[in-house]
């Protein structure tokens, strides 16, 4: 299968995940898009780039706090997600909030048009996240902030699945490798040429229900590559029974552990 070919099939899956997510916002999701926020010290009159904004988290508080001298903008690939954002925009009565859809891997901008740029959550789903930042950091005024949070390699579910899958010789690269660590989200943001690199490490993870925690549907995320596209449904079903046993025999009492440290970067272009 051709690159291109693939990546046009994995935006799509990204796209049909998020634009199926119709209740996206909850605790944890606000809780974990905002400290982002704590870090950037936004100003009134600011112009602010939101990439991937979803659902409007980020954008809507920025929009707050930099005022009507200020400006919004928030790039997201899923209709759906934009949707729930706008009814948010429109029921706050918000007017410095502009929102595109598009895919923010590769829209552009004129050279110094931000302030700030904040990407919560989404970097890791760009199949090329050294050109992303490098567009970034021509996007942004001289002075300018960027932020982007992320989490470590051992989050979520990717390792269990990749460790079942490896048994049987089915081998998965994890879409948190490229930024799963603070050294090499630190490294990404030193080639692009930031200066002032700040990253702040926050364990976000919880205890799920076991039955939920239980149900994984086969997806894969990856920007490049998903081998679990070429397995059989027999396959596929017994990959799905290792993964529930192997949930139930590491519960407690509390139920299943989600690991979630995540990771909250900051740079500066001089």
């Amino acid at each position: 299968m051709q690159n291109s070919q693939y990546e046009q099939q994995y935006k799509k899956r990204v796209i049909d995940f998020f634009d199926n997510r119709y209740s996206y916002d909850n605790d944890y999701t606000i809780h974990r898009a905002l400290p982002l926020l704590d870090l950037v010290q936004l100003q009134k009159g600011q112009k602010v780039l939101d990439m991937a904004t979803g659902t409007g988290i980020i954008a809507i508080a920025v929009s707050q706090i930099i005022g009507s001298e200020g400006k919004v903008t928030g790039v997201d690939i899923s209709s759906g997600m934009l949707a729930q954002a706008q009814q948010k925009i429109e029921e706050l009565g918000l007017q410095n909030i502009e929102i595109i859809e598009a895919d923010a891997e590769y829209i552009d901008f004129n050279d110094e048009s931000f302030d700030v740029i904040l990407c919560s959550t989404a970097i890791v789903y760009f199949k090329d996240i050294p050109a992303a930042l490098r567009k970034w950091y021509r996007f942004l005024k001289p002075g300018g902030v960027i932020g982007f949070s992320c989490c470590s390699e051992q989050s979520c579910e990717a390792p269990l699945i990749i460790e079942i899958c490896d048994k049987h010789s089915i081998f998965l690269k994890n879409i948190n490798e490229p930024t799963g660590t603070p050294e090499k989200c630190h490294h990404l943001l030193a080639v692009a040429g930031f200066k002032d690199i700040k990253v702040k490490t926050q364990q976000l993870g919880f205890y799920r229900n076991l039955e939920q925690a239980k149900e994984w549907n086969g997806g894969w995320f990856h920007p490049r590559e998903n081998p679990l596209l070429q397995v059989s449904s027999e396959q596929m079903v017994q990959l799905k029974a290792e993964y529930r046993q192997k949930i139930e025999a590491e519960a407690t009492e509390q139920g299943a552990w989600y690991e979630n440290m995540t990771f909250f970067v900051t740079g500066r272009k001089v």
